[in-house]
């Protein structure tokens, strides 16, 4: 009973083209298809229709400044701070001292930091202090030591050092860099050496 049943469905007749007329096994494969592709056409339609709208992303045009408002700049370059800086310790080394140096570009950022075989770990962060403040004063550390006679909260101002051992290096009278050491037994060394950095950069 069960086989039978199987078989007259299984040998059911398709479904009648209109008309009376049988499609043939190709036209079925060909209506299909397009069936398939008017269906996919439709959930792709209704996909995009329901998608976000695309943000459209506006860039401003650069300002363009009248070169009579700009300046010019000169900086030191990071093999120049490097040669000032190795030749800093090197100074040091000699006279029998480890130091750390600093050297800092005009607007008071590191550059080059190097620190001596055995040099205390104090004198890290006193050399950038150093080269930062000498930086922005244009004037050897050690001498700015003696404003504050005049000025005493000079050496509240964050980042500075007013003890000797910072030195300026300058291009046309200008401050281009600060070199800083510190960890010599006084300040007095500490400013030797940073001027034998300085000095290197005009060899």
């Amino acid at each position: 009973m069960t086989d039978n049943a199987t078989t007259q469905m299984t040998d059911a007749p398709a479904a009648k083209a209109p008309a009376g007329k049988r499609l043939s096994p190709r036209a079925r494969i060909a209506t299909g298809a397009v069936a398939l592709t008017l269906l996919g056409a439709g959930t792709f339609g209704a996909v995009s229709a329901t998608a976000a709208p695309a943000r459209t992303t506006t860039t401003a045009a650069a300002a363009t400044v009248d070169e009579s408002l700009t300046r010019t700049s000169t900086h030191l370059t990071l093999g120049a701070a490097t040669r000032a800086a190795r030749a800093a310790v090197d100074a040091a080394k000699k006279g029998g001292h480890a130091v750390s140096v600093a050297v800092v570009d005009r607007n008071g950022d590191t550059l080059v930091e190097l620190r001596g075989d055995g040099a205390g770990p104090q004198s890290y962060e006193s050399a950038g202090r150093k080269a930062f403040t000498a930086v922005s004063w244009n004037a050897p550390t050690s001498e700015l030591v003696k404003r504050l006679e005049q000025a005493p909260t000079l050496k509240d101002i964050p980042g500075t050092l007013f003890l000797a051992g910072g030195t300026p290096v300058q291009a046309e009278g200008a401050p281009i860099a600060g070199i800083g050491v510190a960890g010599a037994p006084s300040g007095a060394l500490d400013e030797q050496y940073a001027k034998a950095g300085a000095d290197a950069l005009g060899k």
